[in-house]
């Protein structure tokens, strides 16, 4: 008797250490964000600064355990040619999957429409946190997403290797803002 109560409890402590895990990376550290409290910003050619953009029925989430875990999904009265006339395409975008339950953001077919072309691509904001760029992807029917995913420089900072002379020196003290 006493090897099944060993097996048993350690399959029992095992499958609740994967359920606590899993709930962590899928719930638990990500917050919604009001309403209220999310804009979207696109960089402008002409500035080279992010200004808003009108928006409506937005939906987003963030976390404060990765900078990369924000998603946003909105719906904005321009077009995606209208757009591009004044804002900074971002050609790199690579939609990161966002958490099963947050169901208005499909990264598989957001990736697909921009790579197709039925999606254009801007850049949000550059560096909303050292080596994370903030990504705009707006379809021609004017639903948007938008993610946050690593730049160059970014790449350089966390795979270990030495950053490129054309990136900044990481700033430690800032962090971007929603």
């Amino acid at each position: 008797m006493t090897g099944k109560s060993a097996i048993t409890s350690i399959l029992l402590s095992a499958l609740l250490a994967g359920g606590g895990i899993y709930y962590a990376q899928v719930y638990a550290f990500y917050d919604q964000i009001p309403p209220a409290d999310i804009k979207v910003e696109l960089t402008a050619i002409d500035s080279g600064t992010p200004q808003p953009i009108a928006i409506k029925n937005p939906q987003a989430i963030d976390s404060n355990s990765s900078p990369i875990r924000y998603r946003a999904c909105f719906e904005t009265v321009q077009s995606a040619e209208e757009l591009s006339q004044s804002y900074v395409a971002f050609p790199k975008a690579v939609p990161l999957v966002a958490p099963g339950w947050f169901a208005c953001f499909d990264a598989a077919k957001i990736g697909k429409a921009l790579e197709t072309g039925e999606a254009r691509a801007f850049l949000g904001q550059r560096n909303i946190e050292y080596g994370i760029d903030r990504v705009v992807a707006v379809f021609p029917d004017g639903r948007g997403y938008a993610w946050q995913q690593l730049n160059e420089c970014g790449d350089k900072l966390y795979d270990g290797s030495p950053a490129d002379p054309s990136c900044p020196a990481p700033d430690t003290s800032a962090k971007g803002t929603n």
